[in-house]
């Protein structure tokens, strides 16, 4: 229902530090986490929140870990999420689909710094009017077609948010592990590989990270 517990989140990177063998037979090369919580200064210092801790420790593992920054960058700095503020995750803020040089950072990206000092969000990627499949609570909605009436399940939509931006960057290292098969087990050489060829959009580090994305530029780098 679009809702959960971060011990389910917990659960499930445990299961995949098993399936992994915890590190020594990597199957599972990359994880995906578009979702996200206000981070409490209260509870955990930045980043060490049990999730975050887990995040680290399973990217040390070898596998890929990419998450959304948040969408409450309104309230402008320090707004990433948990477990966007994981040091060593690939934390993903939106732009524009279509413009991204004029538009900058979309207005509801979580933006930086941590609340300990550290530069995230790490990359943008399009994060704005995203049209993908429908998962979870969007299968319960009715979608209307002209001429042929209603049809259960939103098989396709739209969708604003840095859980859109995060799966584009998830599948441009899915892209490059695909051709560069030597940087699987190697995420932080991934990681430094995507921000060194990000095209940077002019605006404040602590607002896009290293900037825009770039498959094809990372790929000519190795």
């Amino acid at each position: 229902n679009g809702t959960g517990l971060v011990s389910n989140m917990i659960a499930a990177i445990e299961k995949i530090q098993e399936i992994n063998g915890y590190g020594r037979e990597i199957i599972i090369h990359g994880v995906n986490l578009s979702l996200g919580y206000d981070f409490d200064a209260e509870w955990f210092a930045c980043g060490q929140s049990p999730v975050c801790v887990e995040v680290d420790r399973l990217v040390r593992s070898g596998v890929c870990v990419v998450i959304a920054a948040g969408n409450t960058g309104q309230k402008l700095a320090l707004t990433i999420n948990d477990p966007g503020n994981a040091e060593l995750a690939i934390t993903v803020g939106a732009t524009h689909r279509d413009m991204p040089h004029t538009y900058g950072v979309s207005y509801f990206s979580s933006k930086g710094p941590t609340g300990d000092g550290r530069r995230k969000p790490d990359l943008l990627a399009p994060g704005e009017k995203i049209v993908s499949c429908g998962a979870g609570p969007d299968l319960n909605a009715f979608k209307t077609k002209a001429g042929v009436g209603s049809q259960e399940g939103a098989y396709y939509i739209e969708r604003t948010g840095t859980s859109m931006a995060a799966p584009h960057v998830s599948g441009i290292i899915a892209g490059l592990l695909s051709v560069r098969g030597e940087f699987i087990g190697r995420p932080m050489d991934i990681k430094k590989i995507l921000m060194d060829n990000a095209t940077d959009l002019g605006r404040d580090p602590v607002f896009q990270g290293r900037g825009l994305i770039d498959m094809m530029r990372a790929i000519q780098a190795i």
